[in-house]
C-alpha cells in the first residue's frame, strides 16, 4: 500500500512556486508540496516572514528558497519570472495563493482599489500562467493551482473588487485548462471557506464575526491552513490528471448550508 500512495502522490523531483508562500494556506501547502518530496520556491513581499518560512521548511526537510516581491507591480512579476527557476530548476508546479483583500462597501471602494485588487489577485495569476504555463505544455506535464474564495461563487461582505477578481480567477483557471491540458497541463481552482489566516484577520476582528461563520459551515467550525495540504498534492501529483478546469470548495460545507 505504501509504494501504491508514492506512486499516486510523490511529488520527488518536481519544483514549486508558491505566491503568498510565506504564511496561511500559502505555507500550508508549500509545506505539503515540499515534504511529499517537491522543491519549493515561495515568493511574497515580506524578507523577515519568508526567511522564517524557509527556515521551517527546511526543518522538514525541504529544499526550499525565496523570492521577495510585490506581485502587485509588473516589474517584480517579471523578476520572477526570471528568478525562480535559478534556484532547482524548471518549475512543474505553480500556485498562485498571494491575494490582498480589500472589503470596503462598493460605493466607497476607490478606482485605486480596484487596480490593486486585481494587480494583485487577477493580473500577476495570469502572467506567471502565461510564463510558466508553455514551458510546462512543451515539457508535456505541469500543474497550476489557483487559490479562489467564497466570493467567487458568491457575493456577502462588502464582496466588491475582491469578488470580482476572486470570481475571474475561476474563468481563468478555466481558461488555462482550455489551453493546455491537452499537452498534460491541468488547472484547477481551491475555493476555501472562512479560514482563520492572516488576510481575514479584519473579519476575525469583528465581534460575532467567527462564531457567525463557524455556525454557517456544515461542519461547525472554520478552516485553518492545515485543511488545504491533502488536496494541494492531490492536485499538484499524477494522481489529479485528468482533474482539470474544475472549481473545488474546500470549506467544511460552507458553500452548500
Amino acid at each position: 500500500m505504501p509504494i501504491y500512495i508514492e506512486e499516486l502522490f510523490s511529488l520527488t523531483g518536481r519544483v514549486a512556486l508558491v505566491t503568498g508562500g510565506s504564511s496561511g494556506i500559502g505555507y500550508a501547502v508549500a509545506e505539503a508540496l515540499g515534504r511529499a518530496g517537491a522543491a519549493v520556491v515561495l515568493v511574497a513581499r515580506r524578507r523577515k516572514e519568508l526567511a522564517e518560512a524557509v527556515g521551517r521548511l527546511h526543518g522538514h526537510g525541504v529544499r526550499a528558497a525565496a523570492i521577495s516581491a510585490d506581485l502587485g507591480d509588473r516589474a517584480d512579476v517579471a523578476r520572477v519570472c526570471e528568478e525562480a527557476e535559478d534556484f532547482f530548476g524548471d518549475i512543474d508546479i505553480l500556485v498562485n495563493d498571494a491575494a490582498n483583500n480589500i472589503r470596503k462597501p462598493m460605493a466607497e471602494l476607490t478606482v485605486d482599489d480596484y487596480d490593486q485588487t486585481i494587480a494583485v489577485n487577477l493580473t500577476a495569476p495570469f502572467l506567471l500562467g502565461q510564463h510558466f504555463g508553455p514551458r510546462m505544455a512543451g515539457r508535456g506535464r505541469g500543474r497550476i493551482i489557483n487559490i479562489g474564495s467564497q466570493q467567487s461563487i458568491s457575493a456577502f461582505g462588502d464582496s466588491g473588487a475582491y469578488g470580482a477578481s476572486k470570481a475571474a480567477v475561476c474563468g481563468l483557471t478555466r481558461s488555462q485548462a482550455e489551453a493546455w491540458s491537452a499537452h498534460g497541463v491541468t488547472s484547477n481552482t481551491i475555493i476555501p471557506g472562512f479560514i482563520l489566516t492572516p488576510l481575514t484577520a479584519a473579519a476575525q476582528a469583528v465581534p460575532g464575526r467567527v462564531e457567525q461563520l463557524a455556525a454557517r459551515s456544515m461542519s461547525g467550525r472554520n478552516g485553518v491552513p492545515g485543511d488545504f495540504r491533502g488536496v494541494a498534492v492531490f492536485l499538484a501529483s499524477d494522481a489529479s490528471s485528468y482533474v482539470t478546469g474544475q472549481a473545488i470548495c474546500v470549506d467544511g460545507g460552507f458553500s452548500v448550508h
